[in-house]
């Protein structure tokens, strides 16, 4: 019995391990489309859903609004600056879902909007094809 024990907890911790490990390359690949320029690779960190919703000071829902409020409010390359995340806490909420938090940092030309920064909060779903934010709240 404690060797069952002991192999439950094991699996779960590996679990654990590849589940943090898998959202935190969704988080970096979102990284990296941002800095290259490129929103709509950005956005395949989000589940294509018309459930999808995102909250900041206002309110979108679906995947082509989120998108479209990517698209309307950095038209540029200048205007996305570069993206960086920090202070990232995953916690596993069962299988298939995940809640992150964490802080955003934009650096930019003073032309281009200037620096800004703030947190966020994200709901990740485990779906067919990988972890997916269902859920962004970011202010």
């Amino acid at each position: 019995m404690l060797r069952t024990l002991f192999l439950v907890l094991a699996g779960s911790v590996l679990f654990a391990d590849s589940s943090g490990q898998a959202i935190r390359r969704v988080l970096s690949n979102q990284e990296q489309a941002w800095n290259g320029g490129d929103i709509d690779a950005f956005m395949n960190g989000y589940d294509n859903s018309p459930d999808i919703i995102f909250m900041g000071k206002t309110v979108q829902r679906g995947y082509g609004a989120v998108r479209g409020r990517y698209h309307q409010q950095y038209p540029t390359p200048e205007k996305m600056g570069k993206l960086r995340f920090s202070d990232l806490s995953i916690r596993l909420l069962g299988a298939d879902y995940a809640s992150v938090t964490g802080a955003f940092h934009l650096t930019r030309a003073a032309s281009a909007g200037g620096n800004a920064s703030g947190v966020f909060s994200l709901l990740f779903q485990r779906t067919p094809a990988g972890w997916k934010i269902i859920l962004d709240h970011t202010g």
